[in-house]
């Protein structure tokens, strides 16, 4: 199989965002909720547990990691159905990430961020959200789950190439 990566670095104040955009035909209700509840977010990336809202703290099991790690997250802002936005902390290091949504006649556009620190490896940050993201859409259409093979290392090259 092979996938197109379609992410994309900005660059704003000094600082680098990976950018990545999906679209579904589906209400924005309903992706909202493949994104924020637990039940479906586990069909993805892993299921979570806590405080939902603003200012909640929530632990985020990855099962499609290796070892099936749980990460620590805080909500930085919770704006339903259109902005989700959290801060995770983990073996990774701390992670800034948002998504945005929005909805036209019936189809709903996820764009997703990635608020990258300066030494966030792109070339394996990329890839990685990639996979994830079409799992989502993987889980929302009930295909098979992608193979991470298909996204890594065959994308890294063309993240390594983007404009810094």
């Amino acid at each position: 199989m092979t996938l197109r990566p379609i992410g994309r670095l900005d660059r704003t104040d000094g600082n680098r965002d990976l950018i990545l955009t999906r679209t579904y035909r589906a209400p924005i209700e309903d992706v909202w909720a493949s994104v924020t509840e637990s039940d479906r977010t586990a069909r993805w990336f892993g299921p979570w547990e806590g405080e939902a809202g603003t200012g909640g703290n929530i632990k985020v099991q990855m099962v499609h990691e290796e070892g099936k790690p749980w990460c620590n997250a805080h909500i930085d802002a919770c704006e339903p159905p259109r902005r989700l936005e959290i801060t995770t902390n983990d073996s990774y290091g701390s992670w800034h990430l948002e998504a945005v949504l929005t909805e036209t006649d019936g189809v709903t556009e996820l764009v997703f961020t990635h608020h990258l620190e300066p030494e966030a490896p792109i070339a394996e940050v990329g890839p990685g959200w990639e996979y994830y993201l079409d799992a989502l859409g993987a889980a929302r259409t009930g295909a098979d789950h992608p193979d991470f093979e298909d996204y890594y290392p065959s994308m890294k090259q063309y993240y390594e190439s983007l404009p810094d």
